[in-house]
């Protein structure tokens, strides 16, 4: 049976505003950061849940769809429009979320993938994709 990712998503992001940014199984152990952007296509307000590491003061996300051979509709909503509401733990901000190239995005990858190891079989499962890598950089107050 696949997966409602519809579903999971929402009771995720409900659970997460519920409990001040912690979320339960299957994220009980993942650092989680809500996204809220709008869409490429539909210009709607969306909202995702996504595991994230810290690089410095910006976050860090990794548009891996599981290892999928494409890229998550996110990816698409970010590069679309990168100007995006953040919330993680109780903190809730406006963020610019920058695409990443070369070195850069090799070096943020390997760094979240040696804290959250699925990311390596996420990329060697998605290759020869190379796996898009967001810094998501916090707006001046």
């Amino acid at each position: 049976m696949p997966i409602d990712f519809l579903t999971m998503n929402a009771q995720a992001i409900a659970e997460f505003r519920a409990n001040n940014g912690r979320c339960g199984p299957p994220f009980a152990d993942t650092p989680i950061v809500l996204l809220t952007m709008k869409g490429a296509k539909s210009g709607r307000e969306l909202c995702a849940p996504l595991a994230y590491s810290k690089h410095g003061e910006d976050l860090v996300v990794i548009a891996s769809m599981g290892g999928a051979p494409n890229n998550p509709n996110w990816y698409h909503n970010l590069k679309t429009h990168p100007d995006i509401t953040v919330e993680v733990g109780t903190d809730r901000y406006e963020a610019t979320a920058v695409l990443t190239e070369g070195a850069e995005r090799d070096s943020l990858f390997a760094a979240q993938a040696a804290k959250m190891g699925i990311f390596h079989k996420y990329a060697e499962k998605a290759a020869p994709r190379v796996i898009p890598v967001f810094r998501i950089v916090r707006k001046p107050a």
